[in-house]
């Protein structure tokens, strides 16, 4: 989220959100907003913002974006990014808003098969703020300046889903029909991501302990990680298919404990795979990163090999572990998608089941719940992250 285009003071700290924009006006004028189909199988028909949502639609879409430039023109000051956060946020809650008004006016003319769609204008005014938003939060000084922009989009797209504003959006009406289904998927996703976590954090903690016990030993542990990570992750959820049969047809009460070549227990093993290189890895920067000083000046003080390391060495290391659980837990997150190809369930369940129907509405259900997710995981640890270490979680 921290923007490499610019640092925080200086001319080009007002590149992106005066490009984000420009590329926003663009996009509200040039793009279609909702896309108008007979019915969720075939394509449709797109409106641009003005023939979808009027002048008062447009013009209250138009108004964050120039407020967006205004801020970026504007001369430094104390509030500065949190107003252009505000209004990064005002922007994506004004396109919603919009477009789920527009799918209210338009589905009901057409008739109740009809399905109103968000088109390519929309999503990239929805790019343009959420860009905006991640970069003048990350600059903004202090915690509750990053805070109240990110809190108050996150409460205005609640109270437009959970007020009915977006329920006629083709996108809404797929989870309504599935919406017992998509439950059970999120769990099973939080299950598999969060004992994938589990194991990658206990075996990935023991190595890099090892690794930074035993330096001799650190180039072949990190080796036959990178192996791992090599693998293509549909490939490796693939490979664990075959021993794992082989293992439950040797010894058929394993499959009473849930271990079996396809379902939940490949697909914990996979994600705790792929979880344990950044693990084993961020164990060992961070306790490689603590001060020789601070080490010598613990024994100094008489402290045995235990105690430095509790209550010396963990403690300064703690920012790094955190920074690396927060990575792991994004990464699996979005891994955990493919679980569903091998039976496992999860969101991914509906990715693939919009592939097979040609449904891309049920496609976006989800693979934008589990961006929402990933970004909440992220979003969760880094507040954490500033309020006990008070610095950026990056």
């Amino acid at each position: 989220m921290r923007s490499v285009l610019s640092s925080r003071s200086g001319p080009p700290a007002l590149a992106l959100p005066v490009l984000l924009a420009a590329f926003g006006v663009a996009a509200a004028l040039l793009g279609g907003f909702v896309v108008i189909a007979p019915n969720r199988l075939l394509s449709g028909t797109p409106l641009g913002l003005w023939a979808a949502a009027g002048p008062a639609g447009t013009v209250a879409v138009l108004a964050p974006l120039a407020a967006m430039a205004g801020l970026g023109l504007a001369r430094d000051f104390a509030l500065r990014h949190m107003l252009l956060g505000l209004a990064a946020g005002a922007l994506m809650l004004a396109s919603t808003g919009i477009a789920g008004h527009a799918a209210m006016v338009h589905g009901a003319d057409a008739g109740p098969l009809t399905r109103v769609s968000l088109g390519a204008g929309f999503w990239c005014l929805l790019a343009a703020g959420f860009f905006t938003l991640a970069d003048a939060v990350e600059r903004a000084r202090t915690l509750a300046q990053k805070a109240v922009p990110v809190l108050a989009t996150a409460a205005g797209l609640f109270a437009l889903a959970a007020g009915g504003a977006l329920s006629e959006l083709s996108l809404a009406r797929e989870f309504s029909v599935r919406q017992h289904a998509y439950l059970n998927e999120l769990f099973r996703h939080l299950e598999l991501t969060g004992a994938g976590l589990v194991v990658a954090v206990a075996v990935g903690a023991a190595i890099g302990f090892m690794a930074y016990r035993r330096p001799s030993r650190a180039g072949a542990a990190f080796a036959a990680l990178d192996i791992v990570q090599t693998i293509p992750s549909i490939a490796l959820f693939a490979l664990l298919i075959g021993p794992l049969t082989t293992l439950t047809a040797l010894a058929p009460a394993l499959r009473g404990l849930g271990i079996g070549g396809i379902g939940p227990f490949p697909a914990i093993v996979a994600l705790a795979l792929y979880g344990l290189l950044p693990v084993a890895r961020g164990v060992h920067a961070g306790l490689s990163g603590v001060p020789r000083a601070a080490v010598d000046a613990a024994r100094g003080m008489g402290m045995t090999g235990r105690q430095i390391f509790t209550s010396t060495m963990v403690p300064l290391a703690l920012p790094t572990f955190f920074q690396t659980l927060r990575i792991t837990l994004v990464q699996l997150i979005g891994l955990a998608t493919l679980a569903a190809l091998i039976g496992a369930g999860g969101l991914g369940t509906f990715i693939f089941q919009g592939l097979g129907q040609t449904a891309s509405d049920l496609v976006l259900l989800g693979a934008l719940s589990a961006i929402g997710l990933a970004l909440l995981a992220d979003l969760s640890l880094r507040g954490v992250a500033l309020a006990l270490f008070r610095r950026p979680a990056t």
